[in-house]
């Protein structure tokens, strides 16, 4: 596939491509233009022309091309979650699910259209008043992670489209395809030359020239820590605008009279969708004592249960990782914890069998006696292991919790009203869950503190990471004031 600029299909200038890899198989999916530097400028000043007309367009034309795009989303669902499975590994039940969430959150900010307005403010002068004003902030670099490629593409293109700005996206190396496509169903939507651009190629090429031209005004990143560290970094020269969502390392936290059996369930679908590759995936499990040994019972015989496969499969319920380097990391973090005196449970290794050879597949896997010191407690854990600690009471589960440098997400499962409230105020996270977990509303804001992360998406917030505040002062007086007399 090509490179998608100023709404030109396009060549890398250097005619170079590389393959995309299905994980299940090995097999080439497809060839992708590689986009350096060059290509990124004219991506970027592409945008920018652009902006001078997008930023002007009224909210309801913006809003006309999103609920377009939206039906085209789901014209073409079967098609889109296909090519997904295929490039990322899921299981072809999620990929449509994030197709159908793509289409669902430009229609959510479709609808903001009517809801973005300028406020008054009564100012304390007399004769004088002010109000509130929201603008564009202009050329936006949005650069994507391959866990969630098309929806997290949704949660940053569709407000930043609604908000008046235009856009580069760089996809991740390994997820490209479906992001392409995405955008030609845009342009098919009636968006503008230029408005959205796609540039494939590396992070260290691509997206570190999106970050350092002064053209970009925001960056929008999803991924690792150490990553975003150096986007902030380099980003800081320019003072622009960041949005970033990094690693996470949530816990959930079982007290003694939680429904086991629904915990169970969260516990099962909260560490081992998308083969555990979700930044606020449950990667630390804190059960009292006086359900531990029951809930870990139940929750072993729940994971043996997972069939893991290809996607494409209808029977699979966990897929592959989706890149070697992620297999070896998680094959790393295991080794490291069982050295240090962790007992496996369940899992543990690479399944064996003709259908698993090509592919990068590591069996769901639960871990004990897992030491406070070992590395998948102290970094984060993006594959199918789960770690289980015995605590106390609920206060020793809130303070272990709270022992990481990341604060994504976490939750806590409970029937008294008490201890779910003490865990919402004590609980260093941007989103704290209550008898569930992971789960993303498009009406709510997300995010994290600590080293997750800067900034929210989704909700009216994420809208407001995509504007500028202006604020307006008039003064009505005829009266002459002068500077002094």
């Amino acid at each position: 596939m090509k490179l998608f600029i100023n709404g030109q299909w396009i060549d890398s200038n250097s005619g170079e491509v590389y393959t995309v890899i299905n994980p299940a198989t090995g097999d080439i999916v497809d060839t992708v233009s590689m986009g350096d530097i060059k290509e990124a400028d004219m991506a970027i000043e592409a945008a920018s022309i652009a902006y001078k007309n997008w930023s002007k367009t009224s909210l309801s034309s913006r809003a006309r091309i999103l609920n377009k795009a939206a039906g085209l989303i789901r014209e073409h669902r079967d098609e889109l979650a296909t090519l997904l499975t295929q490039e990322q590994g899921k299981p072809l039940r999620e990929s449509r699910y994030e197709i159908a969430g793509f289409a669902r959150v430009c229609e959510y900010y479709a609808w903001m259209a009517d809801k973005m307005r300028e406020h008054l403010v009564h100012l304390s002068q007399e004769n004088r008043h002010g109000f509130i004003a929201k603008y564009p902030i202009g050329v936006c670099g949005i650069i994507l992670p391959w866990n969630f490629p098309v929806g997290i593409m949704g949660w940053k293109i569709a407000p930043a489209l609604m908000a008046g700005n235009t856009i580069i996206v760089k996809p991740a190396e390994t997820t490209p395809l479906t992001n392409l496509r995405c955008a030609e169903i845009f342009e098919r939507a009636g968006l503008p030359n230029g408005v959205l651009n796609v540039v494939t190629g590396y992070g260290d090429i691509v997206g570190e020239a999106i970050v350092r031209s002064p053209l970009v005004r925001k960056i929008s990143f999803t991924g690792e820590t150490v990553t975003g560290k150096r986007i902030m970094e380099t980003a800081s020269a320019d003072l622009k605008k960041l949005t970033l969502e990094l690693g996470g390392s949530d816990a959930m936290i079982v007290c003694n009279d939680a429904d086991l059996d629904f915990a169970v369930e969260g516990a099962l679908r909260g560490r081992f969708v998308n083969c555990g590759q979700i930044c606020n995936a449950v990667k630390r499990l804190y059960l009292c004592e006086d359900i531990a040994e029951e809930f870990t019972r139940k929750l072993v015989a729940r994971v043996q249960q997972i069939k893991v496969g290809n996607g494409l499969d209808p029977d699979t319920i966990m897929g592959p990782l989706n890149n070697s380097e992620q297999r070896e990391r998680v094959e790393k973090q295991v080794a490291d914890a069982v050295s240090a005196g962790a007992k496996v449970l369940t899992g543990g290794s690479r399944p064996s069998g003709p259908n698993y050879e090509a592919g990068f597949f590591y069996l769901p896997t639960l871990l004990a006696n897992v030491s406070q010191n070992s590395a998948i407690v102290n970094e984060e854990c993006f594959g199918p292991v789960l770690p289980i600690f015995t605590v106390a009471h609920l206060d020793e589960g809130l303070e272990k919790a709270n022992n990481s440098r990341y604060g994504l997400g976490a939750s806590v499962w409970t029937r008294d009203l008490r201890n779910a409230m003490k865990a919402v105020e004590v609980l260093e996270a941007g989103t704290v869950w209550v008898n569930t977990c992971t789960e993303s509303s498009f009406e709510m804001p997300f995010g994290g503190v600590k080293q997750s992360g800067l900034g929210r998406e989704l909700g009216y917030e994420g809208l407001e990471e995509y504007l500028e505040t202006k604020a307006v002062q008039i003064n009505l007086s005829d009266k002459k004031e002068p500077w002094f007399t």
